[in-house]
């Protein structure tokens, strides 16, 4: 049963995260950013694990903690998802191509958080979300997750796409990561034996 569940509250944002990695992509979200619920959405439909995302936040301040905030609660919710990582594949590269854009994902279920993110934009917002706060998701998820993960849009010019391309990279390398290694279903992927630290 590989599931995670995190509740998460301060004076900011109040969120509640539910996520089974063995699921069939069904998405529950509403963060009240109809982006982010959006690219939220792509994230469990593409990595075929099912999510429910609630949020309330300070939305009349702009969107910067719920979105920060959702991706620490859901990096919390996937790691604890894992447990002690036993049987999964690890590491995970993937290109994902949306119309114009290509981006590539690569990551490591390794235990040392840390995010490259190399995607620009060409516009300060998409609607009305700040562009700026693709990468703050990404590194709030990378370092709560403890996952080494690595984000570069090759090309692209639409910035709806370049951050669509960005979430079903991150879905399909979590979906190919995550899977449990027929080969190897009872051991941890790792010569120390842990990948907790």
């Amino acid at each position: 049963m590989r599931k995670g569940s995190i509740k998460r509250a301060t004076k900011e944002t109040a969120i509640e995260v539910e996520l089974d990695l063995d699921g069939r992509g069904a998405a529950n979200i509403a963060t009240g950013i109809g982006f982010l619920d959006h690219m939220l959405e792509l994230l469990a439909r593409h990595s075929r694990m099912d999510l429910t995302v609630r949020a309330n936040g300070d939305l009349h301040v702009d969107h910067h903690h719920t979105t920060e905030d959702a991706g620490i609660a859901i990096g919390q919710a996937l790691r604890q998802a894992l447990g002690d990582m036993r049987g999964i594949t690890r590491f995970a590269d993937v290109h994902v191509p949306m119309d114009e854009t290509l981006t590539r994902v690569a990551l490591d279920i390794s235990g040392r958080p840390l995010l490259v993110f190399k995607a620009e934009f060409t516009r300060d917002k998409v609607g009305s979300f700040d562009t700026e706060l693709v990468e703050e998701w990404f590194r709030a998820f990378a370092v709560n997750s403890g996952v080494t993960l690595h984000v570069t849009t090759i090309y692209g010019s639409n910035d709806h796409h370049i951050a669509e391309s960005c979430f079903k990279g991150l879905a399909r390398a979590l979906r190919a990561a995550t899977a449990v290694d027929a080969r190897a279903p009872d051991e941890i992927p790792s010569t120390k034996g842990s990948l907790r630290n």
